[in-house]
This record gives structure tokens, C-alpha cells and sequence, in this order.
């Protein structure tokens, strides 16, 4: 007999707006209080306090303008957020600073979250959609060089850049960037070299969101479809289809793997949070407690895997906390 599905651990209301990117900073040592970052349809960051359950801090730095990508770089005092006021922000949060240090102007229109990999101490490379239709660019920050424009080649009719994922085998290896498109394909990219290694056409639907696994070399994508595609990447580096796994309702707005790579979560605009183990995408529990389409989940970075969470963000304004299967 399965386990009913719990109750949210906690909730948290008053962004007053739809949530549509969560990302937490929990591995600190000890005074520091874990905390989670939310992005709002209103333009705020709202840096929610986990042992209180309150808002902490508010950042404004998207004109009010929607964002929809927030991430940390070292520790929560350094971070990043995305929005729709085409720019993405550096923010130094120390000693209670609340505005944003540097910015990079992205001229693209569309929702392509960026993506970071940390390379060095200090060092990182991000990659956002660019300004061509098609075309991704991969910074280094902080000094903003640009890297490399990744374009697909003539003809290749890919659409828009949808979600983007940003990984090296290990330290010092070359980066690599996966990218899911418009077209329903993901791509494999080389960094260094600039040029396309491998493209697979995963969806009929734009992709919308996509995890990947660099250890099992397999990795999941979703789209608007009823299906989750596990893809792997064999040692040519060519990607294929693994596995297809068939939902009850249509629409993925986020996938997410638990760092542990032990189960895996999704965003469904049915309103519900489902949860997979990731060996086999064996389904382990539906989540049902928003009113509206899940934009986003994140797992916590605790460095205790008891004390781990995941968190999911939605269109009804609150942003639901789960403790799960943390035994596993």
C-alpha cells in the first residue's frame, strides 16, 4: 500500500504576485540562516528567511518588470537574477546591500533562463539567449567577455532558444552547454569550439524546461506535451532517446533532478508537483496543494540530507515547501 502524499512542511504568501523562479542557499555554516530566493511576475526578489517563514529582504532591480531566473554564485550574498526588462543583474548582497552592482543587457525578448558554470575561483561562464532568433552567448563573468555566439547553421530552422544547461564532466574539462529549442530539439554544444555536436529531436512542442545528469550521462526534458523524454549521451557524444514517460496531464513548466540524483521533480501546469525516482522514472508521489500552473521547483542545497526541501512557486502567488522522501 503507497504512502498517502504529505502536506506542504510550509507555505509562504505575500509575494502578492505569481512566482516563477526559486532557487535556495542552505549549505552555510552555522550562524547562517538558510534562506530561499524568489522571483516574481512583479519584478521583486523576495529573500525569504527559512526559520522564520518571513520575507527578509526585497530586491527591486527589473523596473518591475517580470523575473524569471534568480541564482547564487558563492554563497548567497552574490547573486544573480534574470527579468523582462531584457537585463540580467549582479547583485553583492553583504552587509545589507540591496541594489545591484552590474548588469548585462540581453537583448532578447523571450523567457530562456540563463544558465552559470562556475570554471575558477571567481570565475564563471553564463549562457543566455542573444540577440539573433536563434543564437545563444556564453559570457565570463564578472569581466562580461563574451566566450563564444552559438549558431546553429544555415537552414538548421531550430526557433528560439527555450532552456539552457550549462556543464563540465569535471573540473577543468571543456564546457558544455545542452540547449532545448523552439523546435523540440536539444542540442549538444561545445563551449570552447563554438559548434554543435549532437541534436536530437526530443518533443513536437517547444522544450521547455530540461535537468541533466553529467555522472549517468542522461538527462530529461519537458515541454507543453503529455510526455518527460530521458535522453542519454553515448561516449561519441551523440544524444539519444532512452526512455519516454507518458503524464496524465499535458504541460511542463519546470524539471528538476535532486542533486543527490536520487529523484527528480516536475512543474505541471495541472497544478500539481510530481515527483520521480530517477534510476528508473519510477513515479513516487503527486503534490497537490496549489490552485494554479507550478512555474517552478528547486531542491535545497542543505548539506544534511535530512534537513533537505524542495520548494515549488506558482501562479497563485505562494510557494509551497515539501519535505520528501529525505530517507532515501
Amino acid at each position: 500500500m503507497a504512502l498517502p502524499p504529505p502536506d506542504p512542511q510550509f507555505v509562504l504568501r505575500g509575494t502578492s504576485a505569481a512566482v516563477n523562479t526559486l532557487h535556495f542557499s542552505c549549505a552555510g555554516q552555522e550562524p547562517n540562516i538558510p534562506v530561499l530566493f524568489s522571483g516574481s511576475e512583479t519584478g521583486f526578489i523576495h529573500v525569504w528567511n527559512l526559520k522564520t517563514h518571513r520575507v527578509d529582504t526585497a530586491l527591486d532591480g527589473h523596473g518591475r518588470k517580470s523575473v524569471y531566473c534568480v541564482q547564487t554564485m558563492d554563497g548567497k550574498d552574490r547573486l544573480l537574477s534574470q527579468g523582462r526588462d531584457q537585463r540580467i543583474c549582479l547583485w553583492d548582497l553583504a552587509e545589507g546591500r540591496t541594489s545591484a552592482t552590474d548588469s548585462v543587457f540581453t537583448e532578447h525578448v523571450g523567457f530562456c533562463r540563463c544558465s552559470l558554470l562556475k570554471v575558477a575561483q571567481g570565475r564563471w561562464l553564463m549562457a543566455m539567449a542573444a540577440k539573433g532568433l536563434e543564437e545563444v552567448q556564453v559570457l565570463e563573468l564578472p569581466s562580461k567577455t563574451s566566450v563564444c555566439t552559438l549558431k546553429p547553421e544555415v537552414g538548421a530552422k531550430l526557433g528560439m532558444p527555450m532552456c539552457l544547461k550549462l556543464w563540465q564532466l569535471n573540473c577543468g574539462s571543456q564546457p558544455l552547454l545542452l540547449a532545448g529549442y523552439e523546435d523540440g530539439s536539444v542540442v549538444l554544444w561545445n563551449v570552447t569550439m563554438g559548434k554543435a555536436l549532437s541534436q536530437l529531436v526530443c518533443h513536437q512542442e517547444p522544450v521547455m524546461s530540461l535537468d541533466f545528469d553529467s555522472e549517468k550521462a542522461k538527462g530529461i526534458s519537458g515541454s507543453s506535451e503529455k510526455v518527460l523524454r530521458i535522453w542519454s549521451l553515448n561516449e561519441q557524444q551523440n544524444l539519444q532517446v532512452y526512455k519516454t514517460h507518458e503524464l496524465v496531464n499535458a504541460g511542463i513548466s519546470d524539471v528538476t533532478i535532486r542533486p543527490d540524483k536520487k529523484i527528480l521533480a516536475t512543474a505541471g501546469w495541472d497544478h500539481r508537483i510530481r515527483i520521480f525516482g530517477w534510476k528508473k522514472l519510477k513515479p513516487l508521489a503527486v503534490l497537490d496543494y496549489h490552485t494554479a500552473t507550478v512555474h517552478c521547483v528547486s531542491f535545497s542545497d542543505h548539506r544534511n540530507p535530512r534537513e533537505r526541501l524542495l520548494a515549488a512557486g506558482s501562479k497563485d502567488h505562494r510557494i509551497s515547501v515539501w519535505s520528501i522522501y529525505t530517507e532515501t
